[in-house]
């Protein structure tokens, strides 16, 4: 079989099953079991492809039919023109959270400056603000050994072992050091809209990484609080938000002292983070 026949073939069994992407997902399957990039085998489409990696496409190919998020399926994601790995124990990186890394890169560049990534994950956050901040030292944090363990392998994979630390930790268990900023993507998203996510997300992605408590601001009000303390002089801390949580996160940072600097929408013109400071 040809490499177009088994693209045409992947392609429609996930339009079938309603994925959107399906053209797209299909040759990117087929470039991950191939080993080669996706402009290779669009470039060879007459090639014959063997037995055994038909039998390996199909095979993800139904994983994809059932919704299984593409970055788990080949383990990787971009992001910040960097790939990372990523399996279920991390979140996987979205587009809008480059945003973020835009504005800080741009703020503290030919800076030194101690950063702690709260929620750390696949380490996404923390690793591409190292690479562009050169000089700069960085702690990531969380509650998951196995997220950790993913974001030490993506820390050596790029380059930046030595530059920085990822510990199993809740914000209220750190003590004795500050930090220049304080950056976290939190479990942000109220317990009662879980069920309301997409099938990708609610079935596969981790929930404790996603679930922020009856009103979504469980672990928001905690790194608020705690950051006071965490903070250096003039220090700030950047919040990724949901669009509607904006006010109410506003008041907390403004009861907990901090003034609001900056806001970053995402690409749909929502509120996405708030960056601040201590008063």
């Amino acid at each position: 079989m040809k490499i177009n026949e088994l693209i045409n073939i992947g392609s429609n069994k996930l339009k079938f099953h309603n994925v959107p992407s399906y053209k797209l997902d299909s040759e990117i399957l087929l470039s991950k079991v191939l080993g080669q990039t996706r402009e290779e085998i669009i470039l060879n489409l007459d090639k014959s492809v063997k037995n055994k990696d038909i039998f390996n496409f199909k095979n993800l190919i139904q994983r994809r039919s059932k919704k299984e998020p593409i970055a788990y399926i080949i383990k990787e994601k971009e992001f910040w023109s960097l790939k990372f790995e990523v399996n279920r124990n991390t979140l996987i990186p979205r587009p809008e959270t480059e945003l973020i890394i835009d504005y800080l890169s741009k703020l503290y560049k030919d800076k030194k400056i101690n950063i702690l990534d709260v929620g750390t994950g696949s380490g996404c956050i923390l690793i591409s603000l190292i690479s562009e901040l050169k000089n700069s030292r960085g702690l990531g944090i969380d509650i998951s050994q196995k997220a950790l363990s993913i974001a030490s392998k993506n820390a050596n994979k790029h380059h930046v072992e030595s530059k920085v630390k990822f510990i199993k930790r809740s914000i209220n268990d750190i003590y004795g050091i500050k930090f220049n900023l304080i950056v976290s993507n939190p479990p942000y998203i109220n317990k009662r809209d879980i069920k309301n996510l997409s099938e990708d997300i609610k079935k596969y992605e981790p929930l404790i990484a996603l679930d922020g408590g009856n009103d979504g601001l469980d672990l928001i009000k905690k790194i608020i609080y705690k950051a006071k303390y965490l903070l250096k002089v003039n220090g700030k801390l950047a919040l990724e938000i949901s669009n509607e949580q904006k006010t109410k996160v506003s008041k907390i940072l403004r009861k907990n002292s901090f003034k609001k600097e900056h806001i970053i929408k995402d690409y749909k013109n929502n509120y996405r983070y708030l960056i601040s400071s201590l008063q």
